[in-house]
């Protein structure tokens, strides 16, 4: 692994063009100047929510100022995420934190004043010609009259957001810019450097001496701050606790999954659909000892590529052409924006000192979408693009049709429109590939996506409902108890040919996915949903792609669920997630054919 570099020293053409958003920080300041005024002008509506025109003002105010603060953030978090450790950024994303915070306190009148009138006038008003545009979003609002509080209950909510997200900031900044780790050695006694955006390559490796010493590295990284993540993640936990008793709902759980209206039978049933299908993981874990030839299989094993020899390594030009290969029976208006956002340097690519780990996809109404990659050259990270890009399409279709107020999708239906994308990638390699070794590997890659987002993802939703539970019946979430919550999970999800190795049980110190409370289901449940549609589209074509461009144009305009059965998926019932699982089982069961003909 080659060692990080400095952003200095980067390669700009390589690094994601920001000038849309601003021209640059002082351009931002100047912006941060005007923020104020247009918190004042929203504001000024307070005690005037009357009637159709003073509601309709606000709104239209509250929605330019969201406009406002939606730039400023994105741009100042996206800085942040370049290096971690750079003062100006950090200055920039805490002042503007610290601003939203103050503008949420300020319109926190809002909600309850309106929702304060009486119900046959609420939905007059709802139903008024003059607020047409914002039909959906009063509709919400009224679902949220018994969990609303007074206009004084919502501002002291709203005062203490900084409070709340103290926890996420503090296990952030440990992660990304306060933990060093020992390098690893490999079994020829050359050291690798080891950090959060490089571990998963180094779990990646077929020297397994490199694995395990970059497992235990990695994990007594944790293991010397782990009584700090678990202050950091309690604290959280009741923190959601305190805000669902507050505003009355029967769970955290509840207050969470309210807001885009997902009933719990989708995330329990999800849960079910899994446990029935353990066998499957379990076959898997064997196949995967088994191929590897070895006595016993550990954690650091589960990623170690199963096809022997060098694996592939792939440039990112490569890796963009292979992108733009696989979204071709998307269309041809879908194919013309993604080389778009290529040549437009929507992409920050390669890892550098201080940058943020992992991958995501961000933007605002007023710019292009941006994604922060890690590309190390490995097919997983060809994947990664084909997913971020999947989620910029959803923005920019969304962007492009709908009006401000409606543009903003749910995360529950954001990773359907990234795994459409990811599946036909690895489809497509599979049907041109004739090497047996090459063949598997890709089988390999299929399996992995199955087991890290319907099994692992699952296993994590598992882990938030009990954590929190935990927490509401008044029980320590301590570092035992936490880990010992996960070193059950481990045990059920992989079995009994997993020796269970006792870092492992500090693996959900590492997630930072938990720090945004009941996330994480939807990976699992929108994986089955991409599977579902991602396959009509390779077998009908056009009509189904078509079906699905027009499902990314909805943006937020519709609950989710509402939009996903105009995809042609219906997740009320447990039948897409079945089918995502019969899908594993198939892909399983060539992986164990071809293991065959590879050993004869």
């Amino acid at each position: 692994m080659p060692e990080l570099r400095e952003r200095s020293e980067m390669d700009q053409n390589y690094m994601w063009d920001l000038t849309g958003m601003y021209a640059d920080d002082a351009a931002w300041e100047k912006a941060l100047c005007e923020l104020d005024k247009a918190v004042e002008k929203a504001a000024a509506w307070q005690g005037k929510l009357t009637d159709v025109a003073s509601i309709a003002g606000y709104l239209q105010d509250s929605t330019e100022l969201e406009r406002l603060l939606s730039n400023l953030f994105g741009y100042a978090s996206l800085r942040n995420a370049e290096d971690t450790r750079q003062d100006q950024a950090q200055s920039m994303y805490n002042r503007i934190y610290g601003k939203y915070v103050q503008a949420e306190a300020a319109l926190s009148f809002g909600s309850p004043e309106i929702l304060a009138l009486p119900e046959e006038e609420l939905e007059r008003i709802a139903a008024a010609p003059e607020l047409a545009d914002y039909r959906y979003q009063l509709q919400k609002l009224l679902r949220e009259k018994p969990h609303t509080l007074n206009a004084q209950e919502e501002k002291l909510l709203a005062m203490m957001g900084e409070v709340f997200a103290a926890p996420r900031e503090i296990a952030s900044s440990l992660q990304n810019a306060d933990m060093i780790f020992d390098p690893a050695a490999d079994s020829e006694g050359k050291e690798h450097e080891v950090s959060g955006s490089g571990y998963i390559l180094l779990q990646n490796s077929t020297d397994r001496e490199l694995r395990k010493n970059a497992f235990d590295s990695y994990y007594r990284g944790y293991e010397h701050h782990i009584h700090t993540f678990a202050s950091s993640y309690a604290g959280m936990v009741k923190g959601a606790v305190v805000r669902a008793e507050a505003r009355r709902y029967g769970s955290s759980r509840e207050m969470y999954m309210a807001g885009e209206n997902i009933p719990a039978v989708v995330y329990d049933s999800l849960i079910e659909s899994v446990h029935k299908a353990m066998p499957l993981m379990y076959r898997y874990v064997s196949l995967r000892k088994e191929i590897l030839g070895l006595d016993e299989l550990h954690y650091y094993d589960l990623y170690a590529p199963l096809a022997s020899g060098d694996p592939a390594v792939y440039t990112y030009e490569q890796a963009q052409q292979m992108v733009l290969d696989a979204v071709r029976p998307l269309g041809e208006e879908y194919g013309r924006i993604v080389r778009q956002g290529f040549a437009d340097r929507w992409i920050d690519v390669y890892p550098n000192k201080g940058k943020r780990g992992g991958a995501f996809s961000s933007g605002t109404y007023d710019s292009n979408p941006f994604i922060l990659h890690n590309f190390v050259g490995t097919l997983d990270s060809v994947s990664t693009l084909a997913h971020e890009m999947g989620h910029s399409m959803h923005t920019w279709f969304s962007n492009h049709t709908q009006l401000p107020q409606n543009a903003d999708y749910t995360i529950f239906v954001a990773e359907v429109a990234s795994t459409v994308n990811e599946n036909p990638l690895i489809e497509q390699l599979l049907a041109d590939c004739r090497d047996p070794v090459r063949k598997m590997a890709l089988l390999n890659e299929y399996l992995e996506g199955f087991k890290g987002t319907v099994y692992r993802q699952t296993m994590f939703a598992e882990f938030e409902k009990e954590a929190h539970a935990m927490a509401e019946r008044g029980e320590a979430l301590s570092a035992s108890s936490l880990n010992d919550l996960y070193e059950r999970l481990i045990r059920l999800y992989f079995g009994p040919e997993l020796v269970f190795d006792k870092a492992v049980a500090m693996e959900w110190a590492r997630i930072p996915h938990f720090y945004t409370p009941f996330y994480v289901y939807k990976y699992a449940t929108s994986y089955a949903a991409a599977v579902d549609i991602s396959e009509r589209i390779l077998s009908e074509g056009a009509p189904a792609a078509e079906q699905f461009i027009d499902f990314l144009r909805l943006g937020g305009s519709m609950d989710p669920l509402d939009e996903l059965v105009k995809a042609g998926v219906d997740l009320r019932t447990p039948q897409p997630v079945d089918r995502a699982l019969e899908k594993f089982g198939r892909v399983l069961d060539m992986a164990q054919e071809l293991a065959g003909q590879m050993r004869g």
